[in-house]
This record gives structure tokens, sequence and C-alpha cells, in this order.
């Protein structure tokens, strides 16, 4: 048994997941700050996780295809992602990131807006305000927005094989792998995927929910 999508999935998605933790986090603490458009902001951020994923890796795909400006762009710069792992991590990025903003923004809201009254009212910056307060006190809701967006990743499908293909050893993820197999008839190796792909997804959620148990039981002792 070839373990190559194994580690091609892992790869992809804790580079994915490392991305989308960064921006999600300020994102949600940006789109958080803002009034007049924050509604558009927050649907065109959201949109990936309402739109099939095929959908949004025929928008990577365009993008980044050389008949595009940015594309064209990218191939003088001698940068090229399609049919790549790092393209990958980008459709992986991209499917996975509503769901670590839309949560982490969820956690932002449930602090005790007079908290962050009274620091401003001290005369903290905005950022120490954030860095300080909004991070700390929301450190649950962060941790299980990051699970899930790995969990996310680890699962892609659709945006993936749009951008990155399904090249053996290169770019054919977990899920890829499943399609490949059931396409050749091969339902044992299929099967195999599917288990791996249970089980570690079964596991993020389980240990997801022990730190939020954890996190839960110490704030109640406090």
């Amino acid at each position: 048994m070839d373990f190559s999508p194994l580690w091609i999935s892992l790869k992809i998605s804790v580079l994915s997941t490392i991305l989308t933790f960064v921006l999600g986090i300020l994102a949600a603490w940006g789109i958080g700050r803002t009034q007049k458009v924050k509604n558009i902001l927050d649907s065109l951020l959201s949109l990936p996780l309402v739109l099939p994923p095929t959908v949004t890796g025929f928008f990577l795909l365009m993008l980044f295809s050389r008949y595009s400006h940015f594309g064209s762009l990218l191939a003088e710069l001698g940068l090229h992602f399609l049919f790549t792992w790092q393209g990958g991590v980008i459709a992986a990025l991209v499917i996975s990131f509503p769901v670590m903003y839309r949560t982490t923004r969820g956690a932002f809201e449930q602090i005790d807006r007079t908290i962050l009254d009274a620091a401003r009212t001290l005369g903290m910056s905005e950022f120490d305000i954030f860095r300080k307060l909004m991070i700390p006190n929301s450190l649950p809701g962060v941790a299980a927005a990051t699970m899930l967006s790995f969990a996310r990743s680890l699962g892609e499908f659709g945006a993936t094989i749009m951008v990155a293909g399904n090249i053996p050893g290169k770019t054919q993820t977990m899920a890829v792998a499943v399609y490949t197999a059931m396409q050749g008839g091969n339902k044992i190796l299929a099967f195999k995927w599917v288990s791996v792909i249970f089980a570690l997804s079964l596991l993020i959620l389980l240990l997801m929910n022990f730190l939020t148990e954890k996190h839960s039981l110490r704030r109640q002792k406090r």
C-alpha cells in the first residue's frame, strides 16, 4: 500500500492550517472592528462555506491560470501553483478559512465588552487589547476553530482535485485516493483510506472536545 497520499494530505493540511490560523484570527479581529461594510465582507469571506467545493476550485483554477492577469504575473515571477501540492495548500486554505474565521469571530463576540471598554478607557491600544485580552479569553474557541480547520483540510476533495489534480505521489491526497480507488474498482483500497480519514477526523474531534471540557472545568474551579 502506497502511503504517499497520507503524507501529502498531512503536509497540505498542516501548512494550510497554519496559514488559516493566522489569516482567520486577523480577519475575525478586523471584521469585528468594521461597521460600514461588515456584512458585505463577512459574506465574501464566508462564501466558500456555502459554495460547492468544485465551484470554489473552478474560480481558483481560473485565478491561477496563465490566461488570467494574476496567473500570468505569477508565471513571470516563476511561481506555479496549479497541479502542484502547493496548489493543494491554497485549495485547502480557501475551503477551511471560513470555518476558522466564523468560529473565531463567534469566540471574540462572546467576550464581555465591558472588559474591552475598560481597557480602552485605561489607554490600551487596540492591538494590545487584541493580544492581551481577546486572544487569551477566546482560546477554547480559537483552538476548536484550528482543529476543525485541520479536519476540513484533511478531507478536502472538490477544490483540491480542480487545483492540484490527481498526480500519484505528488498531489494525490487521501480523499482523492478514495475517488481514484473507487473509479478503478478497488473497493478494499478505498475502504482503507476511508478508515484512515475517519480515524484521524474522529481523533481530532475527541481531542477538541477534551480540551474544551478541560478548559471549562478549569474556569469553574477558578
